[in-house]
């Protein structure tokens, strides 16, 4: 048996060798994604094209629109002079956000009362738009915080509370809330989920289209020994793409690596375990590479979406949630996002590492049976 699989591996290795362009579609478009999605995936809002209309024209309302061009949050796209320039602003698209500062801020700032301020904003990218409301709630924020200072207590129109209350956060595993070491560990599951489901689908479809299954088959390899033979090699892709993914994370974008390396070493095995499975199972389905690379699609979107990758596992209907449980990037997205930023170990892990066995064991025999079925 060793002898007939270690063929196999040869014949698949030389069959990777011989194919010049091979290396180049394994290694650099997936460094070239990495590196896209670590720049372009994040959740900070800048240059929040902002309008503005300013009835009161005081000191205390031009220092809050200095406040929000600091940050460099906001863009000023327009100064307007009336209501009308605003709603033509917010629906043409020129401005996502518009600021309304009414008649009397700065004397009711100064006479310790609510100053009047109004913020519309577009809703159509509902993301974009609660992200900048919540810049727009600190900004205010500071600016009251920075404007009572300077009120007397005596022109506040108030006394001095006897007990006040300070928040301090502190963030656990990322201060800085830095969006990249979120993303990068998803991209690094995402991305090899990817690899190894589309190389070992296509890969068993295609010595089907090519006449040289039935060739393999009448000869005195096993139809398992056959699928070792064509999964071990994308099993040591896999690892090799997760090992240049996750260096060029560490090493390019700064994600802290701060866990167990064997923790990891192990439910990367286990995901691709699951991912070959999945694979495997794809190309029973399949009788034409058009029709792997159409279930592909079909499939590993749904994925994605289902992973908890960027929306929330949570927020989703019911439905979804059970769905998930089925999905194997779900538990690999917790156990590297552990490993990379938490640390901790096996106790916390074995959940996940354990769906992800339960997964992999499941697909690959439901793929072996079908396989076998298949042949006969």
């Amino acid at each position: 048996m060793f002898e007939r699989l270690q063929v196999m591996l040869m014949k698949e290795f030389l069959e990777l060798r011989r194919d010049r362009w091979a290396m180049f579609r394994l290694i650099v478009p997936l460094i070239i994604q990495v590196i896209i999605y670590g720049y372009a995936a994040t959740f900070t809002v800048n240059h929040v094209a902002t309008a503005v209309l300013d009835l009161d024209q005081s000191q205390a309302s031009r220092s809050l629109i200095s406040h929000f061009v600091a940050t460099g949050r906001f863009h000023l796209v327009d100064v307007a002079d009336r209501q009308e320039q605003i709603t033509h602003d917010i629906n043409t698209g020129r401005a996502t956000l518009a600021i309304v500062i009414h008649a009397g801020f700065a004397q009711d700032l100064n006479n310790g009362r609510s100053a009047p301020l109004q913020v519309l904003v577009d809703g159509t990218n509902s993301n974009t738009a609660l992200i900048a409301l919540g810049y727009v709630s600190q900004i205010v924020g500071q600016f009251q915080a920075e404007e009572m200072s300077g009120v007397p207590q005596a022109r506040a129109g108030a006394t001095a509370p006897a007990v006040t209350a300070s928040l301090q956060e502190r963030p656990w595993f990322n201060p800085g809330l830095t969006d990249r070491w979120f993303f990068i560990p998803g991209v690094i599951a995402t991305l090899t989920l990817v690899q190894v489901v589309n190389l070992t689908s296509f890969a068993v479809v295609r010595e089907r289209e090519m006449g040289t299954l039935e060739q393999i088959m009448v000869s005195p390899i096993k139809p398992v020994e056959f699928i070792l033979g064509k999964t071990l090699p994308f099993f040591l892709i896999g690892f090799a793409d997760v090992a240049l993914v996750t260096a060029v994370g560490v090493l390019w974008f700064q994600v802290p690596f701060v866990g167990n390396p064997l923790i990891m070493l192990l439910g990367t095995s286990l995901f691709l375990l699951a991912a070959l499975g999945l694979g495997l199972l794809l190309s029973t389905f399949s009788r034409t590479q058009q029709q792997a690379f159409a279930l592909n699609f079909f499939l590993v979107n749904p994925l994605f979406i289902l992973s908890g990758f960027a929306f929330p596992i949570a927020a989703m209907p019911r439905v979804l949630q059970w769905l998930t449980l089925v999905n194997p990037l779900r538990y690999f997205l917790v156990v590297i996002r552990a490993v990379f930023l938490k640390g901790v170990g096996l106790d916390v892990l074995w959940p996940p590492l354990a769906a992800m066995t339960l997964l992999g064991v499941g697909m690959l025999t439901i793929s072996v049976l079908r396989f076998r079925k298949s042949l006969d």
